[in-house]
């Protein structure tokens, strides 16, 4: 976004957060939210050693709601210390970066 003057606005700076689950016997996790506009694909993590599943999202500061998909099926994340209710009768977790 430019100003009046013509300049470029900087963006705001994106924070990297790791999030790490662990499902050994789930064949796909993803983690989708607020800050993709809850896409079902949301973000891939990737199976690491002893079923934990991984991945790093860069994030603008702010507070973010999530929830991640297990094998298609919604799940919380159980690391995750704050959840606020939403309109499906569960709740999102939240993320503040």
């Amino acid at each position: 976004m430019s100003n009046r003057h013509g300049a470029v606005a900087p963006s705001p700076t994106l924070k990297k957060h790791k999030i790490a689950v662990e499902a050994p016997a789930a064949r796909s996790v993803a983690v989708t939210g607020s800050f993709c506009g809850w896409v079902a694909e949301g973000f891939p993590l990737k199976k690491g050693r002893k079923g934990v599943w991984e991945g790093t999202l860069a994030l603008p500061p702010g507070r973010h709601e999530y929830r991640l998909l297990v094998d298609g099926e919604w799940r919380d994340d159980p690391a995750c210390q704050e959840r606020v209710p939403n309109g499906f009768g569960t709740e999102n977790c939240v993320l503040e970066v």
